[in-house]
Formats: C-alpha cells, structure tokens, sequence
C-alpha cells in the first residue's frame, strides 16, 4: 500500500511540476495552461462565463475540445454585456441552438494563427487580412498600433485584448466584442 500510495504522490507531483513549468497567460483571473484545450481553459476564466455557457448551450463543447487547431476570438462577459438586454438569455433557449451556433462558429478560424501570423497576413494584404470563419463567414483584421482589430460582416468592430493564449488544439485571441456574421 505504501508502494502504491507513493507512486500517486509521484505522479501527482510531477503533473504539477509539468503544470508549473508550462509558459502560462492568465485570463480572467486563471492560468491558461498550453497543454490543456480550449474547454479545459475557458471554463476556469472568470472573464469567459458567458462564452463558456452559451458553447454548451450551442452543443460545440465536444468541438472546441477536438484536435483542432482552432484560432478562437473569444469575446468577453463585458463583450456579451454590450450587447442589446436580454440578447444572450434569448440566444441560449433550445429553439434558437442554430442562431447562436452561426455566432460562436462565426469567432472560429480552422489552424492556429498566432498574433505575430496575423500581423504578417494583414501586411502581407496591405494593411487587411481577410479571415474565413468556420461558420462560412468572414472577418477582416486590421492593425491599429500594436493591437489587432477585426470587423465583422456587419461592420461591427472588435479588439484584441489579450493575444496568443495558447492550447493544446489551437489558440485564443481575448476580445472586447461580439462579432456578428
């Protein structure tokens, strides 16, 4: 028994100390550990409950938690807060599950595209990237300073707020609005 109470502790110890060497960002009062998926992270940000709520209400927890790599905008609760009252309360009821889907999906790039790769795409476009969602829409990245800016289909516009939040199937880029396809 002590054997094997010993080899738990081992293990246990290691997995912290794999933990405690990870290059983590901290996002709503949580580390965002790299080894760990979009999901696994989302859910301990404080920052993120809003977002997080309306993944499992759009049934995309099983998704975001796949291999990806996925490149995610993830809005803020301050983000959600902007929008019209009583918006996000009507948008996570079952009979509207295909509206909001068309909007998480809509913050949702297939690959992994850091902050430096988004600079060198919007250069690249001379001064605009062109960003094709998984929800079959498009974004369009811009730099103002040292910030990306995204506009939607709508022309609403986001800023990233916190960039190249790492993880194990891809990366999330923290931002400040909703974007709306």
């Amino acid at each position: 028994m002590k054997t094997f109470t010993f080899a738990i502790l081992s293990l246990l110890a290691i997995s912290q100390v794999s933990f405690a060497q990870e290059k983590t960002v901290t996002v709503g009062g949580a580390p965002m550990y790299p080894s760990k998926n979009i999901i696994e992270n989302a859910v301990n940000s404080k920052d993120h409950t809003t977002l997080v709520a309306a993944v499992k209400a759009a049934g995309l927890v099983e998704t975001l938690s796949g291999p990806g790599p996925f490149t995610v905008f993830a809005p803020t609760n301050k983000a959600f807060d902007k929008l019209p009252k009583g918006t996000v309360e009507t948008l996570v009821k079952p009979e509207n599950k295909e509206t909001l889907t068309k909007i998480l999906t809509y913050h949702v790039v297939s690959g992994k595209m850091s902050a430096a790769n988004l600079m060198k795409a919007i250069s690249a476009g001379g001064g605009k990237a062109t960003l094709t969602t998984v929800q079959g829409g498009t974004l369009t990245a811009t730099r103002k300073g040292k910030k990306i800016e995204l506009t939607d289909a709508k022309g609403g516009m986001s800023t990233v707020t916190i960039a190249d939040v790492n993880q194990s199937n891809g990366v999330i880029h923290v931002i400040d609005t909703v974007l709306m396809p």
